[in-house]
């Protein structure tokens, strides 16, 4: 007999449909597959086509932090005005070094704000080294060690010079999240197929992955206004938007007029002078699989990437010696083409 308190429990809903994911990275253990990270991918060219992909493309899914430089290409809209090396911590995800606290202050500073008005999540450095540092002088989680305070202080800027208000500047009916809303449709070409709250607090669109892309490509291949302020901005200033040890950083390095962003849960962006552009999304959230797979779409795109090995692969370890290795499959041996929407 089922228990009178059981009973009350709610049916959870029926599962949404799963994605059809293709193994798009595996790491081996002296010749042995150990793990298999899958996941979709695509690459698009400056005009929206689909030149390659893998797995289901179309399966919406949320950005993450990848979403901050279409985020921050609508406060430049809205007359945010910021240095370069500031306006590229406005769409971070920074490590919380010394330089990255020190920014998000200057952000605030420069508009009559205090870190008070930051409405983000608390948390300490999000990088290893600066995280130790951090801990090792006595600090606790704050605001402003949170990989987004950069963000965040850009937006509470935003309002100040528009004259909305600070207070409740995440609330999806303020004016900068319609505003940010409504770049983000302008940007990928799509309406989102749904909306929930980001870590930090921000409203978070579930979007595609050709979508995505397209979005990076018109901001990597822009010559003029707040998608060029944006893009030349992480270019110029690449561990603004991450830190030093952080890939996206040596990847925006390594090769040159290459825009990348990350995300959490497994999520890479990337767009090109010429306008090309890819996204990757690894389902199971796993950041180890995120760049091995963006190098290999680089590579089919003929990219240069000579310089990149360390990105492309790592080493498995035993007993301090490398028995193994993590790397991308052969996912683009038989390329799938993106179905229609209606086909989905």
């Amino acid at each position: 007999m089922i228990s009178p308190a059981l009973a009350r429990i709610p049916t959870p809903p029926a599962p949404a449909r799963l994605p059809e994911h293709a193994p798009l990275a595996v790491q081996t253990r002296d010749g042995l597959v150990e793990s298999v990270h899958y996941g979709s991918a695509i690459a698009t060219a400056a005009d929206g086509r689909t030149l390659l992909s893998a797995g289901d493309p179309l399966a919406a899914f949320y950005p993450r932090s990848a979403l901050k430089p279409l985020q921050a290409v609508a406060m430049v809209r809205a007359g945010l005005d910021l240095p370069g090396e500031l306006l590229a911590l406005a769409a971070a995800s920074h490590s919380g070094a010394a330089a990255h606290r020190d920014g998000a202050l200057r952000i605030l500073d420069l508009h009559g704000l205090t870190p008070e008005d930051l409405q983000n999540s608390t948390d300490l450095p999000y990088g290893t080294a600066e995280r130790e540092q951090w801990l090792g002088g006595g600090g606790t989680a704050t605001q402003l060690t949170q990989n987004c305070s950069g963000k965040h202080a850009a937006m509470a800027a935003t309002c100040v010079i528009n004259g909305w208000p600070v207070r409740g500047y995440l609330d999806p009916a303020h004016p900068l999240q319609q505003l940010v809303a409504r770049t983000v449709v302008d940007l990928t070409g799509e309406e989102p197929r749904g909306a929930t709250t980001d870590g930090c607090g921000t409203p978070l669109f579930a979007l595609t992955l050709p979508g995505m892309a397209r979005a990076f490509g018109r901001l990597a291949a822009s010559d003029g206004g707040p998608e060029a302020a944006v893009a030349n901005a992480m270019r110029r200033h690449p561990v603004m938007v991450a830190g030093e040890d952080r890939d996206v950083t040596a990847l925006m390095r390594l090769v040159p007029g290459l825009l990348a962003k990350d995300g959490f849960e497994g999520v890479q962006l990337v767009g090109l002078p010429d306008g090309r552009a890819l996204a990757v999304k690894i389902s199971d959230g796993g950041d180890r699989a995120r760049m091995p797979v963006t190098v290999r779409l680089l590579e089919a795109l003929d990219v240069d990437t000579s310089a990149l090995p360390g990105l492309a692969t790592s080493a498995v370890l035993g007993g301090g010696r490398p028995v193994g290795l993590l790397q991308a499959t052969d996912f683009l041996a038989a390329p799938k083409t993106a179905h229609a929407p209606e086909d989905l």
